[in-house]
């Protein structure tokens, strides 16, 4: 794993949006096609813009897969994150080949169904964000390290879910879902490479508990650093707690 730091988060989008433009060609270069796995929150805006700006980028050979999603929630709720898959990645690319995760339905056949489709093939790159309490996709702590389901239903803890208020999603805590899908830990950890894009101040205990601290499923991301090919992106404010030689340990 390594640390790239910027200035600011706009800085930072436009930065991993470039690495993540080039993850996705390579892959269309060597295979004909890209599998890849996409956050949905307001920290992936930046980054999402800047992506969707690039040229060249052949995404009818892209096949999306789909992080996360709240139990219950229809897509056309404003804060459905298939919803906002739609709004700032699928219609402004055009990719034709996309597997979105529908809250409404079944939670076993809906399970059953996105995993097999997931596992189907190698994933190429998975672009993630970390949350307020360190999770990662819907994964709060304590995390499931353990389990090779592609996808789990989970619990979210309040922590995760006053988040999504703080953010604007939804206009108080009863109104966000108490469960979720989630792509697991392990299955994200099998993708070939990770892009984490973990911009602002809110993010910084979040960061310092995963980076500093140990590897533990009390600071989901943290397991990041196990990976061989994982780089987080950071900018000065959520990376404003770790100490120097945290830093330079990972730096690119």
């Amino acid at each position: 794993m390594i640390f790239r730091v910027f200035a600011n988060k706009l800085g930072l989008g436009e930065a991993a949006a470039e690495h993540a433009a080039g993850a996705i060609q390579s892959a269309i270069g060597q295979r004909g096609c890209a599998r890849m796995i996409a956050a949905s929150a307001a920290s992936q805006l930046e980054f999402l813009a800047a992506l969707t700006r690039i040229r060249g980028i052949a995404w009818k050979n892209v096949e999306l897969f789909h992080l996360d999603e709240y139990l219950g929630l229809p897509p056309n709720h404003p804060a459905s994150l298939a919803r906002f898959l739609q709004e700032h990645l699928i219609t402004r690319t055009g990719i034709r080949k996309y597997h979105l995760l529908d809250g409404t339905q079944e939670p076993d056949k809906l399970i059953h169904a996105a995993g097999t489709s997931l596992t189907s093939a190698p994933i190429d790159v998975a672009f993630v964000g970390i949350g307020e309490n360190g999770h990662l996709a819907f994964n709060d702590p304590p995390a499931d390290f353990v389990t090779e389901e592609p996808y789990l239903l989970v619990k979210l803890d309040e922590t995760s879910r006053r988040q999504q208020v703080r953010e604007g999603w939804f206009q108080n805590l009863s109104e966000v879902p108490e469960r979720a899908i989630s792509m697991s830990v392990r299955q994200i950890l099998k993708s070939s490479e990770i892009i984490a894009i973990v911009p602002d101040s809110r993010k910084a205990e979040a960061v310092k508990a995963c980076f500093s601290g140990e590897i533990s499923p009390m600071a989901p991301a943290s397991i990041l650093r196990t990976h061989p090919r994982a780089t987080v992106y950071l900018d000065t404010q959520s990376a404003a707690l770790l100490d120097p030689l945290v830093l330079s340990k990972y730096a690119s």
